[in-house]
This record gives C-alpha cells, structure tokens and sequence, in this order.
C-alpha cells in the first residue's frame, strides 16, 4: 500500500463528481438555454444582421446597404421625435409608480385583516392584462360616454378630448400604467421597510429626530438596494411600451404617443422595411443597456455613501 492509499484515499474517490453527473446537471439547464437561444439570442444576432440590408418581408432577397439605415434614423427627425416621447412617458410614469407606491408602502405598512385585504386589491391590477386594462381605460376616457368625463360634467366642467387631444394623450397612458404598476411597488417598498431594524429609530428617537428626519435619513437611504430594483425594472418596462398604445391611440393623435417599440412594429410589419426596423431595435438596445447600467453605477454610488453616513451616525 503506498502513501496515498487508505481508508480516506476510497472515500474521496467516491465523493469525486463523475462526467455523467456533470452532463446531467448541465442536461437540466438545456431546455432553458436551447429557449433563450431560439427567442432571444438568435432574433437579436439575425436583427444584427438585418439591420445592415435593405429588405422587407415581401421580397427574399437581402441587399447589402452597409450603414444606409442607422444613418437614415439619425439625420431623419422622426428618431428624435419618438426618442423623446418615449423617455417623457418612462420619466414620468418611473417617478409616478415609484412614488405612489411608497407613499402607499408607509401608509398600509401595518399588520391587521383591513390593512391586509387593502393591500390585495391596490396589488390585483398587477396581473391584469395590459390589453384588457388598456380596453377598460378606452371607455373610462372615452370624449362622448366616457365615465371621467361624466364626472367633469358632474362637477360643473368642461368634457376633454382626452384621446384625440395631442396634449393629454400621452398622459392618459401614463396614467393608465401607474395604474398597474403601483401595486406592485407597493408590495416591494412593504418588504423592504419591514427589513429595516426598529432598532435605527428607537436610537435616532433619543436623539431628538423627527419622523421627518427619520425618513430622510434612515428609511430612504436603506431602501436604496430596493428603489434600485425597482427603477431598472420599471425603466426597462416603461421605455417597451406597446399594448397601452397600440389599444388605445395607434401611436397619435398626430404621432403625440408614438412610442419607440411602437414605430418599430409599425415599420417592420406596416411599412414593411424590415432591415431599417432591426437598426432601430439595435439602436434601442444598445440604448438601454447602457442606461440601466448607468443606473446602477449611480445608485449604488449614492447608497454606498448614504449607507455610510446613516453607519456614521448610529455608531460614532
């Protein structure tokens, strides 16, 4: 028996993982890697492609144009035009979702069945439909038997186009997904604040602060991993809006709610200019890849500090 032989010797070679319990580990992630392959990776390496030919889906053959389409997109007004339309609505409807929900977060932070039931239905709208809350929405705006404007009339005002009018358009969708995204927040704000020790305010009490002060300087700041997620999320949401457009404006009146994902499906499967289409989807992708991670460099920039500060503070 040499050195390395023994009792121990066989146990660890019994312990060592074998290739076949390698390959069926990695047999399990299959079907999720051969999904991503076929509806993200491949859609996204073709439109890569695409994005360099000039080619539609009624003819076969594929013509090289090199950079002929980003370079049409960029000296064309219309980009500029639908960019900022979309980055008003994802500002707003970000703040809008972000905020109510805290604000609902801090009101309906407490343990009773009123409390509890209250928090389910602010949270329901969450997995409605977009098409079906969109549809709900059409009538509830709608400029002739619309029920919000049969509320104006009620108190006395004047009905509004809310539609049709280029100056509230726009504004009717965001309301429409503050609607259902609020919920959602909500709950996450709910979990964040029910992880922050009790321990944080009983010292600051002693110090004399107010719930003011409480709330700037220990609730915010300790709540940054969670507002974090939700900005990138909601951002990444709010700047794919579709179905909310394509139900109730189609992109106007006057091309005012012309969202971006919106004018690549009205480019590609309406005007039939495929190849320019897949340049506006890299353009957007490399745009929103490189905003979500200046994002999170911010953020966790801002949290690192504060986090520091607040430890400061409580433990001088």
């Amino acid at each position: 028996m040499t050195g390395t032989e023994g009792p121990g010797a066989a146990t660890n070679i019994k312990r060592r993982p074998k290739a076949w319990e390698y390959m069926k580990d990695f047999a399990f992630a299959l079907p999720a890697l051969a999904m991503l392959l076929i509806f993200i990776y491949y859609p996204l390496v073709n439109s890569f492609y695409l994005s360099f030919t000039n080619w539609n889906m009624t003819r076969p053959n594929k013509e090289f144009i090199g950079l002929d389409n980003y370079e049409k997109l960029l000296t064309g007004d219309t980009f500029y035009k639908v960019l900022g339309i979309t980055f008003t609505y994802t500002v707003f409807d970000v703040l809008l979702t972000l905020g109510i929900g805290l604000m609902l977060a801090l009101l309906f932070n407490v343990t009773s069945r009123f409390f509890n039931f209250m928090r389910s239905v602010i949270f329901m709208p969450h997995y409605i439909s977009m098409v079906i809350v969109s549809m709900v929405f059409l009538w509830i705006f709608n400029s002739q038997y619309g029920l919000m404007n049969e509320l104006l009339k009620f108190l006395g005002l004047e009905p509004v186009d809310w539609l049709t009018n280029p100056k509230t358009a726009l504004w009717v969708l965001i309301v429409v997904s503050v609607w259902k995204g609020v919920g959602f927040a909500m709950i996450i704000f709910i979990a964040g604040l029910r992880g922050i020790p009790l321990e944080y305010y009983e010292a600051s009490s002693i110090d004399g602060a107010s719930k003011w002060t409480q709330f700037r300087k220990i609730t915010l700041p300790l709540l940054s991993p969670i507002t974090l997620f939700l900005v990138v999320t909601n951002f990444i949401s709010s700047m794919q809006v579709f179905q909310s457009v394509d139900v109730m404006t189609n992109g106007g009146p006057l091309e005012s709610t012309k969202a971006m994902v919106y004018w690549i499906y009205e480019m590609a499967f309406a005007e039939f200019r495929t190849g320019r289409a897949s340049a506006l989807i890299i353009m957007f992708f490399i745009m929103i890849v490189l905003l979500t991670v200046l994002q999170m460099y911010v953020s966790r920039k801002k949290s690192i500090t504060k986090g520091r500060f607040i430890s400061k503070c409580l433990h001088p």
